[in-house]
């Protein structure tokens, strides 16, 4: 009887994974045991099989308990959220005692739950037992376990062993191949690229100072409108202080190393420039503030491992899925959630990372028309994002305090004018500093009433906001007063200015001048 439970219970594996869609998972030849699954509407149904058989009931029961812990131990090979066991053993015979209890359906309260449901197929109700498992895992199938000769039975059950073995070799054959395609040799040169790039940053000012920041490359829009388009890479490899730094390198080592050795080194630093490109500009079209940093990168290997999950699901959410989901996840809320934080880069960086491994695909995979379509949508994406970006930023207030900068070492108070004019139309962001550039400008032209009064507007906004400190326009509108004899205003502005500036020494030769 023994080779005919051997057959009946590779017959049955036979057709569960033939018909009923079912998936090996593990096999042990040596006990005659056997996980299959098949993932159905975000729950695992999983089949344990084992030719074994048991005398008395406290026997049985005794394994029903091991293989809930077996199941609890096996939670990371199951896609599921939840799990339904179908606990199946062939036997010649069955225990002596009352058993039939243990076929009522046991329960695992846990976060993710795990049900079991128990089958005993022995000789005398085997047939009865089969049908009933049928009816509940529904599989339909018109198998028959009869068993043919002694020889060919041996023979089915040797062969098909053999192949169930194979194919759990070359699962993990395969996924050893997944996941050591290339050696992550790229990712460290990345980190001592930026961590050689902080140190000449502190060591020739200060990494948190932000004109310091513009000069060695960071990402500042107006420039980029004025065609530095080289910051959206350099700005890449800057980082704002040392917790900056050490957190981003952090992610680059444990993220780079992973997708470069899935993807190579070569597809790993495409997808890594790409990535960063395309974060970059996102910061551009969405965020004014001056940046830097390697997050829009370091979030495109967030998108590499999550295009990886979209080929491999099974293998994905086996190994780093349901981790890797929280934590792009929690980032982004974290960005929304925190002001500082760029999410425009991240979001860019996490889609256009996504993208670009579509473009190259995995190694040994190829799909010209899904590829070509990625590279259309990354192409267009970019294309938007430099548009919208240079659109909404050519006419902002921030832009135009930048051009009045250069127009300033320049003489052209003219244009100081119609710059500071465009800015406040379009925003009060920088109403204070636009009024008093353009009040500048007036005095540089001698037109004092209009000085004047955008001095005095300057100053009110000034006193309505403490946090805006320019006392320069206090000091310029003292002279401007003083000038046109309207001494006690004089004495005000001047007052005002020297509260703001203590130290400032012209501020107190004025002010000594206009109190006698």
């Amino acid at each position: 009887m023994y080779i005919q439970d051997q057959y009946s219970m590779y017959r049955l594996v036979h057709t569960l994974l033939s018909n009923g869609d079912y998936e090996l998972i593990h096999i042990n030849p040596q006990i005659e045991e056997i996980w299959l699954e098949k993932y159905e509407k975000r729950t695992s149904h999983v089949v344990r099989l084992i030719h074994r058989g048991f005398d008395w009931k406290n026997h049985l029961k005794a394994d029903i308990s091991s293989v809930f812990r077996k199941a609890n131990a096996m939670r990371r090979f199951f896609r599921g959220k939840s799990i339904q066991l179908y606990n199946v053993y062939v036997s010649s015979h069955a225990p002596v005692d009352e058993w039939e209890e243990l076929k009522k359906p046991l329960r695992l309260n846990e976060k993710r739950p795990l049900s079991m449901q128990v089958f005993y197929l022995d000789r005398n109700n085997f047939d009865e037992e089969y049908r009933r498992f049928q009816q509940v895992i529904g599989v339909e199938t018109a198998d028959n376990f009869a068993l043919p000769s002694e020889w060919e039975a041996e023979q089915f059950v040797e062969t098909y062993k053999q192949s169930l073995v194979k194919m759990e070799q070359d699962e993990k054959e395969e996924v050893k191949r997944v996941f050591s395609f290339g050696k992550p040799r790229l990712t460290f040169v990345l980190i001592i690229v930026n961590v050689l790039l902080f140190m000449l940053l502190e060591g020739s000012g200060s990494s948190t100072n932000i004109e310091h920041l513009i000069e060695f490359g960071a990402k500042y829009n107006p420039a980029i409108i004025d065609g530095e388009w080289w910051r959206i890479i350099s700005s890449m490899f800057l980082h704002i202080g040392m917790l900056h730094l050490m957190m981003n390198m952090l992610a680059l080592y444990y993220l780079g190393t992973a997708v470069e050795r899935i993807y190579g080194s070569w597809r790993f630093f495409i997808i890594y420039l790409l990535a960063g490109i395309g974060g970059g500009l996102a910061s551009f079209a969405f965020t004014i503030n001056v940046s830097a940093g390697a997050s829009g990168a370091i979030f495109g290997l967030f998108g590499a491992l999550l295009f990886f999950g979209l080929i491999h699901k099974k293998l994905f959410f086996q190994t780093m899925g349901r981790n890797l989901l929280f934590l792009v996840g929690f980032n982004i809320v974290f960005g929304f959630v925190v002001p500082q934080i760029d999410n425009g880069a991240h979001l860019g960086g996490l889609l256009c990372g996504f993208l670009a491994s579509a473009i190259l695909h995995l190694p040994k995979r190829r799909s010209f028309k899904k590829q070509l379509g990625a590279l259309l949508i990354y192409v267009l994406m970019i294309a938007g994002l430099i548009v919208y970006g240079t659109e909404t930023h050519a006419n902002s207030s921030f832009y135009q305090l930048y051009k009045i900068e250069g127009l300033l070492e320049n003489g052209q108070y003219e244009e100081v004018i119609e710059s500071a004019t465009l800015g406040l139309e379009e925003s009060d962001q920088f109403e204070a500093e636009l009024l008093f550039q353009r009040g500048y400008a007036h005095i540089k032209l001698g037109e004092t009433e209009q000085a004047i009064h955008d001095l005095e507007k300057c100053t009110e906004f000034i006193e309505d906001n403490p946090e805006i400190e320019i006392p320069q326009a206090f000091y310029n509108l003292a002279l401007l007063y003083y000038e046109t004899n309207d001494i006690g205003l004089a004495k005000e502005a001047i007052t005002k200015a020297v509260q703001l500036d203590p130290n400032n020494e012209d501020f107190q030769n004025v002010y000594d001048k206009i109190m006698e």
